[in-house]
């Protein structure tokens, strides 16, 4: 059974005297308890929007949510606000993508990782503490019985982004939404960082979504990949089956601009052409269609369903004119 269940939900955003822009159009997926779910895609996809929906933090004016988001059978869309309050931090929790604007710059750091340890915990000041000092020690930060007494701007972006972790690790969630987790931290504390999450998953059979632009850690981390583009999901497979045959053109664009080890040098990498702006509405055929290299005709005379591939039935895939299995070559990190 799914721990988390988000049916066709639609985002879209409204401002007097602008069109309306839909950020996320008709998204379905899953995640069980101790699995990992990678969204993946440009910035400006709709991944991140996704996550603010699930944690109800979008906002109430000029945010229209539609469509379903359960966890553990609760549908959160119409759950009151003081019930969603005690849903959030304590058995659903979020990394944040900034930490400067996600940490408030007035108040200790202390003061903030244990304010979720009393508040769901019931802890006292003494033991929230020294929980709190434990959590930064986990997440790698040095000294953190004087770390706590610090405000966040005396601390670098990487123990910044650490901090935010320890306040989303503190109650051990049901539920954990990283939201490019990893991105200001140098190689050795983002190693740190990713085997502390694949222990809260295999420890605490905590569910992990991991939103990330970083490829490498979905063929690490991710049990199955959710691809999204324009606000809607283009292809979704289990992680080996996608690294090893991609079937969507945009999927394939992304695993062939990293740069490879086995790959010869002074030899150029293949971007995907154009900007993810270069796009068309989902209501008059498939938005990649300007930028993908094996258009067709009827890729702007209407959009395609997500459906099961012909060739491959646990894979799905919005696309017209998919890549043929048989001529590319295996794609691995």
């Amino acid at each position: 059974m799914s721990l988390l269940d988000v049916r066709d939900l639609s985002i879209v955003f409204s401002r007097r005297g602008r069109r309306d822009v839909r950020a996320v159009d008709e998204v379905t997926f899953s995640v069980a308890a101790g699995e990992t779910v990678g969204l993946v895609g440009e910035s400006g996809c709709g991944k991140s929007v996704t996550s603010l929906a699930i944690m109800g933090l979008l906002p109430k004016r000029g945010a229209a949510v539609g469509g379903s988001i359960k966890f553990d059978g609760t549908e959160l869309t119409s759950l009151p606000a003081d019930k969603m309050r005690g849903l959030r931090g304590r058995d659903i929790a979020m990394v944040f993508q900034d930490p400067m604007t996600s940490l408030n710059p007035v108040i200790p750091i202390g003061l903030q990782v244990t304010e979720v340890l009393r508040r769901h915990r019931d802890m006292d000041a003494a033991a929230a503490s020294k929980e709190a000092a434990s959590l930064l020690e986990r997440v790698g930060i040095p000294d953190p019985a004087r770390r706590l007494k610090e405000y966040p701007h005396q601390l670098s972006g990487g123990m910044r982004q650490r901090a935010l972790i320890a306040m989303a690790l503190a109650c051990k969630p049901r539920l954990l939404i990283a939201d490019e987790p990893t991105t200001a931290l140098d190689v050795t504390i983002q190693a740190q960082i990713l085997e502390l999450l694949k222990e809260l998953v295999v420890d605490s059979g905590t569910a992990l979504v991991m939103i990330t632009h970083d490829l490498g850690v979905v063929a690490g981390m991710c049990d199955s990949v959710h691809v999204m583009y324009s606000g809607r999901i283009v292809e979704r497979a289990s992680r080996w089956e996608l690294f090893e045959a991609p079937r969507h053109p945009y999927t394939a664009g992304l695993l062939a601009s990293v740069p490879r080890l086995d790959q010869a040098r002074g030899e150029k990498l293949e971007p995907i052409p154009g900007s993810p702006r270069d796009t068309i509405p989902w209501t008059q055929g498939c938005a990649f269609a300007p930028r993908c290299r094996n258009r067709i005709e009827s890729c702007t005379q209407g959009a395609p369903e997500l459906v099961a591939d012909k060739l491959r039935p646990d894979h799905d895939l919005r696309c017209f004119n998919p890549i043929d299995v048989a001529e590319q070559e295996a794609v691995t990190l």
